[in-house]
């Protein structure tokens, strides 16, 4: 009678050990493997450009925070032939702005016209939901941009917060997230990031 009931015993603890924790899609695996991506994690930068530019990025969003903030000032220039639409503007950084990217900068930037600047990365807040179809899944998650210096906080709103949603697919080592979109495919995390749109 002994051996009857350790048969059973033994045969759920194999399936047990014969399964992954990644075989099953699970919130907490959805997060961990969104949190840890590369993808995700990578810093979100903002290009400044100095010298002659056009009026058309002179007046994008970006180039007017920073025009309030009293960082950049341009005034009208003639535009060079490979610079268009006119009017142009020679924007130059005002002594705040030097203070303010002084510290964000490497040292050797000071020779350029044209650098990146980091300003903010990414923060998981959670995985609102999963739906399965066979051996694919679509992860539903929000996120916010958290500044990491000055310029992001003038740049990005802490406090908004994004939607996105991306494909997960069951292999046979278990579930893994698509970090881009192959052709012909579901949604991969770049382009979730990139379509995410305000939560409400």
């Amino acid at each position: 009678m002994r051996n009857f009931r350790i048969a059973p015993l033994m045969l759920v603890l194999w399936l047990a050990l014969g399964c992954s924790p990644r075989d099953f899609l699970t919130r907490r695996l959805a997060t961990d493997l969104i949190a840890g991506s590369t993808t995700f994690n990578a810093t979100q930068e903002f290009w400044l450009r100095t010298g002659v530019v056009s009026n058309k990025d002179f007046v994008s969003p970006e180039y007017l925070v920073m025009q309030r903030r009293g960082w950049i000032t341009g005034s009208n220039t003639p535009c060079p032939a490979e610079v268009s639409p006119p009017p142009c503007w020679d924007v130059v950084l005002t002594p705040n702005g030097v203070n303010v990217f002084r510290g964000i900068l490497p040292a050797d930037t000071s020779l350029s016209q044209y650098f990146n600047v980091p300003a903010a990365r990414r923060e998981l807040i959670q995985v609102t939901g999963i739906s399965k179809n066979g051996a694919t899944a679509q992860v539903d998650f929000r996120w916010k941009w958290v500044p990491i210096n000055a310029v992001g906080s003038a740049l990005y709103n802490e406090e908004m917060q994004y939607a996105s949603a991306v494909t997960f697919r069951h292999y046979d080592d278990g579930w893994r997230m698509v970090e881009n979109t192959p052709a012909n495919s579901d949604q991969g995390l770049d382009d979730a990031l990139k379509n995410a749109e305000p939560a409400q």
